[in-house]
């Protein structure tokens, strides 16, 4: 089992940043790909970004390229989402997940970013 524990959500003012934090704990060994994922107010979860652990590659949704950067740490077991210039519509509960061949299987409780504007 993988266990991963988000942090640094909070109430910003647009155009603000905030940097969350993932850390992962127990068979870490397993996962090979860290993502990010949001659900604002009334709508679905959606994907923001993803990072892989070998060779650190990422990959973002459109809307947030320019503005957040994921990023690791191996020695850690963390992983970072950087978020920069928000605007109020990303405002949601962030959760990290970790998948494993290809599947996020395991999943964070989510830590909740506030953007006013």
């Amino acid at each position: 089992q993988v266990q991963l524990v988000e942090s640094g959500g909070g109430l910003v003012q647009a155009g603000g940043s905030l940097r969350l934090s993932c850390v992962a704990s127990g068979r870490t060994f397993s996962i090979g790909t860290m993502g990010w994922f949001r659900r604002a107010p009334g709508k679905e979860r959606e994907f923001v970004g993803r990072y892989n652990w070998s060779g650190g590659r990422t990959y973002y949704k459109d809307s947030v390229k320019g503005r957040f950067t994921i990023s690791g740490d191996n020695g850690k077991n963390t992983v970072y989402l950087q978020m920069n210039a928000l605007k109020p519509e990303d405002t949601a509960i962030y959760y990290c997940a970790g998948s494993t061949g290809g599947v996020y299987s395991y999943w964070g409780q989510g830590t909740q970013v506030t953007v006013s504007s």
